[in-house]
């Protein structure tokens, strides 16, 4: 038996869908089916009902699933102990965030949890949200931060799980900075600017394009390049390469100094909320304190 197997299954256990759970683990849908087939073989019992759509687990596969979430726990904790990478013992809580929320917001709320609830141990988990998502429904991670209506919603498995609005963002249209100051390229006038976006079917790539419809801007826009990670629009819209609609919290250093400029006004923002999820089941006590500390917080934002 292979780890891959473990990592495979569990994969298939969120997505529900061969295609892409094998797109999701890298690998061909023919040698991820056949993984999945010899594990099945391995563990003498049929874990994947393939008569239902999406694909549904056996009750022996139910039970599996538990113990490979244990056994790939067990071993990557092992590890890193024997790797000095975590104290011996020493409870880390871990958490899988998207990327830009890794980026822009997860050290600054991490902060901010020391001198509310104490030392807190962190392992970071940044990857999309499709696979925020597995790590929590696998059990793999603790918590997950993602950008409120990012897709999750639609993730198979995910509504059993606790959540809260901790805070929000704004996505803001930005440029590099002319010689006077003012924005190299806006979105008020009539010319055609360039445009560096996300994939379509992205979350940023969803609300931007919510945007874009909105004000009626396709026009005025002339695509440039386009990458899932927000931070590397930002590196291009200081290049001067063109404009790029980031989250605030990703460019308020640049905003600050002065590199880069807002490329249009409050009509081109768009609001996004930042959720925190948890497993449904009381955890440990680092885990509860944190919750109880992310409901405070959303009680003073309603208030």
């Amino acid at each position: 038996m292979e780890v891959n197997w473990l990592e495979d299954f569990l994969t298939l256990a969120v997505t529900r869908n061969f295609s892409r759970a094998a797109e999701m683990r890298n690998v061909t849908q023919p040698a991820f089916s056949r993984r999945i087939q010899i594990l099945e073989a391995w563990a003498g019992a049929s874990l994947i009902d393939r008569s239902m759509f999406p694909i549904t687990l056996t009750p022996a596969g139910e039970a599996f699933r538990r113990t490979a979430q244990e056994i790939l726990e067990t071993l990557r904790h092992g590890r890193e102990e024997m790797q000095g990478l975590v104290p011996a013992g020493g409870e880390v809580i871990t958490i899988s965030a998207s990327h830009t929320l890794a980026v822009s917001f997860f050290a600054d709320w991490h902060a901010e949890l020391q001198q509310s609830v104490g030392r807190v141990n962190a392992r970071v988990l940044a990857d999309n949200v499709a696979a925020c998502a597995e790590a929590l429904i696998s059990g793999t991670c603790d918590l997950m931060l993602a950008y409120s209506d990012s897709g999750v919603a639609n993730i198979i498995g995910l509504d059993r799980f606790p959540s809260v609005l901790l805070t929000s963002d704004r996505l803001v249209p930005v440029s590099g900075a002319g010689p006077a100051g003012a924005a190299l390229y806006s979105l008020n006038g009539k010319q055609r600017v360039p445009y560096l976006c996300y994939p379509s079917n992205s979350f940023l790539g969803r609300v931007t394009r919510s945007v874009v419809e909105r004000e009626n801007l396709a026009g005025n826009l002339e695509y440039r390049f386009e990458c899932s990670m927000a931070d590397v629009l930002k590196r291009g819209a200081i290049a001067g390469v063109g404009v790029a609609w980031v989250p605030e919290r990703v460019v308020r250093d640049e905003l600050a100094s002065g590199a880069l400029v807002l490329a249009g006004d409050d009509r081109h923002t768009i609001s996004l909320g930042i959720t925190l999820y948890r497993k449904a089941e009381v955890s440990s006590p680092q885990v509860e304190k944190i919750w109880t500390r992310a409901l405070e917080q959303s009680a003073v934002c309603e208030g």
